[in-house]
């Protein structure tokens, strides 16, 4: 068995609104091993965002452990956890997140303004990323000069221009028309076999989450033990595909 890279342990979010406490997240016990591709599925509020954060170091937990990649993260404070982060996580946004007046090139070099590199440095590791998503070609165009298909691959560019360990992908495809949601799960599918890439992706969509190798699925806030699947999955996994 390869390595455990994602541990959690009875993880619980709550958030508090007011007086009101709504539960995000409970008690969700998850193992992820080293070079795999697994699926978060489940419908708007089930909780499968908030654990993806939370495996991200973006937000902290509630109550319950989380190990990622041999750190606590409960125990790291803000500063710990930034770097941390930078140095070790790539995250894929649905709504994509590039400043639009910066160019794809100056998008994907952000990371890397926390690291040592030099600007020459910084501008070819971008560059090669955006060629590694076959936007090579798109070096000086801005964001509304792309296609949401190309704006995603920029962000993926982004997300990879560390060299991450893990990839995180927040419904990467829920912006995009079916071709170039099929591009973006190709790419990532590449990632994650040719690369060795751990990749960890959220998604209501059946069709995006037969990608990965392994597929979770969550309900209500709770992590379905693995194999499990809520009673209504094959209606929804049949309707329009």
């Amino acid at each position: 068995m390869s390595e455990t890279v994602i541990e959690t342990r009875n993880l619980t979010r709550i958030y508090k609104r007011d007086q009101i406490e709504v539960v995000a997240l409970q008690d969700a016990s998850l193992q992820i091993h080293k070079g795999e591709f697994v699926a978060l599925m489940g419908p708007s509020g089930s909780g499968k965002s908030t654990l993806l954060y939370l495996i991200a170091a973006m937000d902290r937990a509630t109550s319950g452990d989380i190990e990622v990649l041999g750190a606590n993260l409960r125990a790291l404070n803000d500063t710990k956890v930034a770097q941390w982060r930078n140095a070790h996580i790539g995250f894929i946004f649905q709504s994509f997140n590039l400043i639009p007046v910066l160019t794809a090139v100056e998008n994907v070099e952000l990371p890397l303004l926390l690291t040592n590199l030099s600007a020459k440095e910084r501008r070819e590791h971008a560059e090669t990323a955006l060629r590694l998503v076959g936007l090579g070609d798109r070096l000086t165009h801005l964001p509304k000069q792309l296609s949401g298909g190309q704006e995603q691959r920029v962000a993926i560019a982004r997300a990879i221009v560390t060299d991450p360990d893990l990839i995180l992908a927040d419904e990467p495809t829920g912006n995009l028309d079916a071709q170039s949601a099929q591009d973006v799960l190709t790419m990532l599918g590449k990632l994650n076999k040719e690369y060795g890439k751990t990749v960890v992706m959220v998604t209501h969509d059946p069709h995006a989450a037969r990608s990965a190798s392994k597929i979770r699925h969550l309900e209500k806030g709770t992590l379905l033990p693995e194999g499990q699947v809520p009673e209504d999955w094959g209606t929804v996994a049949t309707a329009g595909h």
